[in-house]
């Protein structure tokens, strides 16, 4: 662990090298090599020779512009975390990558906080890859060559500027975790119904305002975010509460425990309020309408009466059907404040 020595990068080369040297002849090989929050430019040239066995590498939190060619010595790294650097320019990653021994080795690749505009080639070649995070860059786009990384079960890439999420996506059958929050999507393909090992699916403070039908084949899905999306905002706003007031409250009570009660016992407000009282024609209904308009519609020649009590709001209708006789009344109460 050489994290946060804040020491400059030919500093850190001697110790490298003097570690590596003594290393070679032990009988354990060095696994982890953390370098994270130290100035380093570029990767040091000791890398590739000192440390053969290295199966994660920890460089976030430097300034690097480009993971160089001592990368492609790492033969068996299966960790590399690079956020939080300056990467993202021509020659960020070292040529040759996807056809060096790391496009069969690497399994998690953190690149976030970086600059990267577009998602690199090379990285869509890393076919053993189970966890990548782009998080916190540039991105415009998802390409769609994304479906070549079938062993890919966490993708992050939250953070970015994506407007689409492509088709291809949903080709990915090992994807448990797939991030997309903080992007400017507007809708969701369908195609993503396909992902049968998605459990959580992130997509919010997007720009969504609907969901494909589909997405309820995703049987496995376990978490679901849409915070701050069109469609929630407007979902809960629609949802807002309207209680009643105490008057009506006070009021139904009354009239569904029958209470008896005589102009002296009650306010006056009240008295007038209960005199505009009507009580739903239906004998299997038993609802009191309070100050509400009445009509009722009669439809004959049906063979059996049924009452179809529809109870009107602003939020919700509600409606029950119950069978009585022989004809049709259809009986609807409409709230003071909402219209028939």
């Amino acid at each position: 662990n050489l994290s946060r020595l804040s020491v400059s990068l030919e500093t850190l080369e001697s110790e490298l090298e003097a570690r590596g040297e003594e290393r070679r002849g032990a009988r354990e090989a060095l696994l982890r090599l953390l370098l994270p929050h130290n100035r380093l430019v570029s990767l040091p040239r000791a890398l590739g020779s000192g440390f053969p066995h290295l199966q994660l590498l920890d460089v976030s939190g430097n300034a690097l512009t480009a993971l160089g060619p001592e990368l492609l010595a790492l033969r068996g790294l299966r960790t590399l975390l690079a956020k939080n650097n300056r990467l993202g320019g021509p020659g960020a990653l070292p040529k040759g990558l996807a056809q060096s021994p790391l496009c069969c080795s690497l399994q998690v690749l953190n690149l976030s906080g970086n600059c990267f505009q577009e998602v690199p080639t090379s990285l869509l070649e890393l076919r053993a890859l189970q966890t990548l995070s782009l998080g916190g860059n540039q991105l415009q786009s998802i390409p769609a060559e994304i479906e070549n990384l079938r062993s890919l079960e966490c993708l992050y890439l939250g953070g970015n500027f994506i407007k689409e999420i492509p088709p291809e996506l949903g080709n990915l059958p090992s994807l448990n975790y797939l991030v997309l929050c903080d992007n400017k999507i507007q809708s969701v393909p369908p195609q993503l119904s396909q992902l049968h090992s998605l459990r959580s699916l992130s997509l919010h403070n997007n720009l969504l305002t609907y969901l494909p039908r589909e997405i309820l084949n995703l049987i496995h899905l376990e978490e679901l975010s849409l915070r701050g999306n069109p469609l929630v905002v407007r979902f809960v706003r629609d949802l807002t509460y309207d209680p009643p007031t105490l008057l009506e409250l006070a009021a139904r009570t009354i009239k569904i425990r029958n209470i008896s009660y005589t102009p002296y016992d009650l306010p006056g407000n009240l008295l007038r309020y209960l005199s505009l009282a009507s009580n739903c024609p239906n004998p299997k209904c038993g609802v009191s309408l309070i100050s509400l308009r009445l009509s009722s519609i009669s439809v004959n020649n049906y063979g059996s009466i049924h009452y179809l009590c529809l109870r009107f709001s602003k939020k919700k209708i509600e409606s029950t059907l119950i069978a009585a006789s022989d004809k049709l009344n259809l009986w609807t109460s409409v709230g003071n404040t909402a219209s028939l």
